[in-house]
């Protein structure tokens, strides 16, 4: 029996261990890619992660990440992904749940502390709202920052460009212009470019000769 055989029965036992004691906050428990997947109901996130913690076959007491992920072209665009570790059984777990602009997530901190500026990194560059979070405001762009960096619909070069300015001595914030003339090309390979004599041809025919 191989070793990545065993892990994958091990997860798939896991899944239904998880799915058997919470059924009302799982929506799905698959093996993805020899990796344990979950995908949580909304308002159950924060009984589930509070089962998979002190559960005595899960243990998953770290939580190392929180991220976000955009989908546009969904209803519910947004995907809150918790990566999860397990390190008295060598375990880990990947959570997700699902939501929009307007629908918040419950926040983890009471159960994670650690969790307090990945929410917020997750609000300042996609505009997740978590509730009962203690603090949830943005915490990689300044205060004056318009949009979420993030987002799919975000444009590359940003609403606003700041800078300092001598004058008034002081930070200000102005409309992006793009300043620099565009550039002419003509698209040709530079095979199609090059000339017929190439400078230095004069000294092979020296040679030549």
């Amino acid at each position: 029996m191989s070793l990545s055989y065993i892990n994958v029965a091990s997860l798939q036992e896991l899944a239904l261990h998880i799915e058997t004691n919470q059924p009302h906050a799982v929506k799905t428990c698959e093996v993805v890619r020899d990796e344990l997947v979950v995908t949580c109901v909304r308002d159950q996130i924060l009984p589930l992660m509070r089962f998979l913690k002190n559960d005595s076959q899960c243990k998953f007491e770290t939580l190392v990440d929180i991220c976000g992920a955009d989908y546009p072209a969904r209803v519910e665009r947004f995907e809150v992904v918790y990566h999860m570790l397990s390190m008295s059984l060598n375990q880990r777990l990947r959570v997700k749940v699902v939501t929009d602009e307007e629908n918040s997530v419950p926040s983890l901190v009471e159960l994670f502390p650690c969790a307090n500026w990945n929410e917020r990194e997750a609000f300042d560059m996609y505009g997740i709202l978590f509730s009962g979070h203690p603090d949830l405001r943005r915490i990689l762009t300044d205060y004056g920052f318009e949009g979420h960096p993030l987002r799919k619909d975000f444009p590359l070069t940003g609403h606003v460009e700041v800078r300092y300015d001598e004058v008034e001595k002081r930070v200000v914030y102005q409309p992006v212009k793009l300043v620099q003339e565009y550039r002419n090309f003509d698209f040709l390979s530079p095979w199609e470019g090059m000339q017929s004599v190439i400078p230095g041809d004069e000294k092979a025919d020296e040679e030549e000769a």
